[in-house]
């Protein structure tokens, strides 16, 4: 399940989405997720559909990397599933026991948040995948950098700073806890059977060496930071500066037109 996870990884590679301003597709993500919560039923959310499909497409990243994440959330979708089958009212009721009732309207409903989920999970991928951490770092500065004006500026940068090593660690955590896990299963470890609190408790031999590791990472990363006479964003200049072009442009506009779709939509249905 662990090897699952790719989130936080970058993609190397040459697409359009690629070549795009950090700054431009942090705020294209936050428009679209706006947008999709904003739909307000399943046929609303073709639109969405249409458009990370699109995005796949030509930002040329394999659709397993996608699926990995889905597959680490399955559980947390089909526990939202199963929970909204029974949540609507209206509509032919298809089963009915006890006091509950599964709908047509229930189960419209459970489709709809289950691809709202999904359709989530792969946009906030899509940034990481085709943007390096340095990248994110330097946009979320540039794009707070009006705070400024309230003497702000070096805590930006080291909130910046920080989601950047979260982002960066999320791989190194998950490698480091599949060595913790075969070393524990090589001593006889049990971690997938037996009821729910023995598993729980069998977690401990796994967490504390887990967050011993971190630690030292953490003062090592310090330390070498420490070293190379790192001082925050204080008189700090960029190898590479960040630039709008054309392309930003286009990728905008075509933004826009799928958001207004989403707003046709839910107008027409």
């Amino acid at each position: 399940m662990l090897k699952d996870i790719t989130f936080g990884q970058y993609f190397e590679g040459g697409s359009v989405i690629h070549r795009m301003d950090p700054r431009t597709k942090i705020l294209l993500l936050i428009v679209d997720i706006v947008f999709l919560f904003l739909t307000r039923n399943v046929f609303s959310l073709i639109i969405p559909a249409i458009q990370i499909i699109f995005i796949l497409i030509i930002s040329k990243v394999p659709a397993r990397m996608f699926l990995r994440n889905i597959k680490t959330i399955l559980p947390i979708i089909i526990f939202t599933t199963v929970i909204n089958l029974f949540y609507g009212s209206g509509g032919t009721v298809l089963v009915s026991f006890w006091h509950l009732s599964i709908t047509t309207t229930g189960i419209l409903r459970a489709v709809y948040m289950a691809s709202r989920i999904i359709l989530l999970i792969i946009l906030s991928s899509v940034l990481t995948y085709t943007t390096t951490p340095n990248d994110i770092t330097d946009a979320i500065e540039s794009l707070l950098s009006f705070l400024k004006v309230f003497k702000l500026q070096t805590a930006v940068h080291m909130l910046a700073m920080m989601m950047t090593i979260a982002l960066r660690f999320i791989p190194t955590l998950v490698e480091e806890t599949e060595k913790i896990m075969s070393a524990q299963k090589a001593r006889g470890a049990d971690l997938e059977n037996g009821k729910l609190f023995d598993r729980i408790k069998a977690l401990i031999p796994i967490l504390i060496p887990l967050l011993i590791s971190s630690v030292r990472r953490a003062y090592e990363l310090a330390e070498a930071m420490e070293c190379r006479c790192y001082n925050g964003g204080v008189g700090r200049v960029r190898m590479k500066k960040l630039k709008y072009s054309m392309l930003d442009l286009y990728g905008t506009i075509i933004n826009m037109l799928f958001c207004g779709g989403v707003v046709a939509l839910n107008i027409m249905l």
